[in-house]
């Protein structure tokens, strides 16, 4: 590898900066209309509309939450089906080994446990987390994210990405500045 090529930050894209949330929902929604489909926006706040301007999908939680309670299930009533009549079969009282009744609370509280433990992973897995490090840290104003300000950013992997076509695409919404955001 040569110098400049070492030297040569990769680009993850561009983003614009702006001063309220309506400016960011208009570029947000040209931004969908031009066909840009790899664009992220970092608001301080919740923006009614933002999430599905942006083209964002429901990912459901709920089909691994039910994926993780018959787990549960299955693995609470096999461990006492397993200890009860196989393992270590103790006849109390002349009952059954295999009393179904009994086994009902213990196996309910594995379903609930098994359905807690997928839901949680499932979310942190869905949302892409932990991820201590992202490429717009890199832009300095991007600190202003969390108090006053809002960003657009178009990821320079989007097919239609051209780095000035593309800064000039943004300049036309009257952003306060775009950035470079390198990796």
């Amino acid at each position: 590898m040569s110098h400049t090529e070492s030297t040569v930050p990769a680009l993850h894209g561009l983003m614009a900066e702006f001063d309220s949330a309506e400016a960011l929902l208009r570029a947000a929604e040209r931004t969908h209309a031009a066909g840009y489909t790899k664009k992220d926006a970092f608001s301080p706040f919740p923006i009614h509309g933002l999430a599905e301007t942006l083209g964002f999908r429901e990912r459901s939680v709920a089909p691994i939450v039910l994926a993780g309670g018959l787990t549960g299930l299955t693995a609470g009533w096999g461990l006492e089906y397993w200890t009860s009549v196989i393992d270590y079969p103790l006849n109390v009282g002349g009952r059954p080994l295999h009393s179904w009744p009994a086994f009902i609370p213990p196996a309910f509280e594995t379903t609930i446990l098994g359905a807690a433990l997928f839901c949680v992973l499932g979310m942190l897995a869905l949302n892409g987390l932990p991820m201590p490090y992202h490429p717009v840290f890199n832009v300095p104003r991007f600190a202003l994210s969390s108090r006053d300000r809002f960003f657009l950013c178009i990821e320079a992997t989007d097919p239609i990405f051209e780095t000035e076509a593309t800064r000039r695409f943004l300049e036309r919404f009257g952003p306060r500045e775009v950035n470079v955001v390198e990796n």
